[in-house]
């Protein structure tokens, strides 16, 4: 047989028989086969030997994803800024058998020999598997982590402007009522964490991870702190700036382009780390609360906003958001998180699992993708468009299914004595 032999089996007959359930979705290739019912509500139609070959030398999700991104893999019946209806069905009830070794080989000659070549990724630029990635340095050091974030974040301002909507919060937002709208929801996260932390004017706030600034704007407009916020992004630090400067707040307000590591001052009454625990690696736990520990004045509040898992294993994230959303990304229960806070000498004081709010956050932010979709198209191209279109609809699911939760620590510098300056009850 050669790699140019005509294929003897369908690709409808070969995705048939993997399948333990059944096609949920009625499923079309280029080949003039199908499978699945005629009158199902979503379709998958492969269009090209490319998306073949993709799905063959990549199984699994980043296969699936590379041939969508392509544009070598339609999903039909929902709009691709907001996935999350067929996504739901397939995740539920798409069921893959593994073959034997002899039926795999048998379909894989049937198919062809010639679409094990593996075609290059497409865009976006793919992120460098976690092997190849030590050329980089270390895993978590300041060379490798500037490198991820830089992947992620700076893509393009006027891209999360459309996604995000006014707040340019990236974070999980706390919705005080079901029908509050995303801006009342990110205004609420912010104006929690400030109570948590007790802020009172006057008082000096450190935020770690600050992204666009949306916390450092909140804390000093509506508390009167001092604040300095640090990001390993630098469109996220000149957006910031900016924001601060039209706001008029700096006298207050102050963002930096800057490893959190390399943050000299010390002496903050509070600490704020929203959504940056994600990105230290769980074997850095340690380092990491200690530093935040020493940034703090004794009696001092750390809160710590990250995703977690409802376990306390470490886990990475899988292979599709490791190479186009999250390099690196690594993540763990909210007890390896209290566990790694309290070894660094922090009394932890509460904890809070938001996972139901950071559903509804993506379900907002998926609704503005596809609101903005022939613009986000434009300013950042259509594969990059369909990888966050997948992402944050599948990110959604994962929170629904309590496969992935949100986790505030609140915590103190308590002193050698005892005193906490904690209350007897929480206020916030």
């Amino acid at each position: 047989m050669t790699l140019l032999q005509r294929p003897t089996i369908s690709i409808g007959e070969a995705v048939a028989s993997l399948l333990r359930d059944g096609m949920p979705v009625r499923f079309t290739a280029y080949d003039g086969s199908s499978a699945g019912p005629e009158d199902a509500e979503f379709g998958l139609n492969l269009v090209s030997e490319r998306g073949l070959r993709y799905l063959l030398t990549a199984p699994g999700d980043l296969g699936m994803a590379r041939a969508y991104v392509a544009g070598d893999l339609h999903l039909t019946g929902v709009h691709p800024g907001d996935p999350y209806d067929a996504m739901l069905l397939l995740m539920n009830h798409l069921r893959f058998r593994t073959p034997t070794p002899a039926e795999a080989l048998h379909l894989v000659r049937g198919l062809g020999l010639g679409n094990l070549l593996r075609p290059p990724p497409p865009p976006p630029e793919e992120h460098l598997p976690r092997w190849r990635r030590a050329v980089e340095g270390l895993r978590h050091s300041m060379t490798r982590d500037a490198e991820a974030i830089h992947h992620h974040y700076d893509v393009s301002n006027a891209f999360y402007e459309m996604v995000l909507g006014p707040s340019m919060a990236y974070t999980c937002a706390v919705f005080p009522t079901e029908d509050a709208t995303l801006e009342e929801a990110q205004a609420e996260k912010f104006d929690l964490v400030c109570r948590k932390l007790d802020l009172q004017p006057g008082q000096r706030l450190l935020d770690v991870g600050c992204g666009w600034g949306g916390m450092v704007m909140h804390a000093a407009k509506h508390y009167g702190v001092q604040v300095l916020g640090v990001t390993l992004s630098r469109e996220q630090a000149e957006w910031a700036k900016r924001a601060i400067d039209e706001a008029g707040l700096g006298d207050l307000a102050e963002v930096r382009h800057l490893d959190y590591r390399d943050v000299l001052e010390d002496d903050f009454d509070a600490v704020s780390s929203i959504g940056m625990t994600e990105h230290v690696g769980v074997k850095h736990y340690p380092a990491y609360f200690e530093f935040l520990r020493s940034r703090l004045r004794p009696g001092g509040r750390l809160l710590n906003h990250c995703i977690t898992r409802p376990h306390n294993r470490a886990t990475e994230t899988g292979a599709f958001i490791d190479r186009y959303a999250f390099p690196d990304g690594e993540l763990s229960g909210s007890g390896t998180i209290v566990t790694a806070a309290q070894n660094a000498g922090l009394e932890v004081m509460h904890t809070e699992n938001l996972r139901a709010h950071y559903a509804l956050t993506l379900r907002e932010w998926c609704r503005n993708l596809a609101e903005n979709w022939d613009a986000c198209v434009a300013e950042v191209g259509e594969g990059t468009a369909r990888v966050w279109g997948l992402y944050m609809a599948g990110s959604r699911i994962g929170f629904e299914r309590n496969e992935i939760q949100l986790h505030h620590v609140l915590a103190t510098r308590t002193t050698d004595d005892g005193t906490s300056g904690y209350p007897l009850r929480p206020r916030f």
